[in-house]
């Protein structure tokens, strides 16, 4: 075998590796679509599950907000504050706190959404390996 390499023509030889390289190029951009189309897949299905979670959450986060305020509202009542004042400084209260927890939670999600993370690692990897191959031969 090493015999016919020897004995091919170098114009045949680098046609061969011209081809070859252009081929495993166009594998290489398949092999890219389709991880992007994965990593888009899997994006938007997080994305779907958060949304459904978060408008349910929603929901039932304004009903215990409600029942918050009304409680710490009563309890103002109680102590001798006048119904409305114990109402709005309940609901200011209670209003305060949840902004503050929701920016912790915005900050940490907008944090899990770094490009660092939608990173193309295997067709990195691989391309990395191409490189040395066709190094190596050349």
């Amino acid at each position: 075998m090493a015999l016919e390499t020897e004995a091919r023509p170098l114009t045949e030889l680098i046609g061969g590796l011209a081809n070859d390289v252009s081929t495993l190029f166009r594998k290489e951009i398949e092999l890219a679509k389709t991880e992007t189309s994965e990593k888009v897949s899997q994006l938007a299905s997080a994305l779907v599950l958060l949304g459904v979670g978060g408008v349910l959450a929603l929901g039932a986060l304004g009903v215990i907000l409600a029942a918050i305020v009304t409680a710490l509202g009563a309890a103002f009542v109680s102590m001798g504050m006048d119904p409305t004042g114990a109402n709005s400084l309940a609901a200011a209260i209670v209003g305060v706190i949840v902004a503050i927890i929701a920016w912790v939670f915005v900050s940490r999600g907008l944090g899990g959404l770094k490009a660092g993370n939608l990173k193309l690692d295997r067709t990195t990897a691989s391309l990395g390996r191409d490189a040395a191959a066709i190094r190596e031969k050349i």
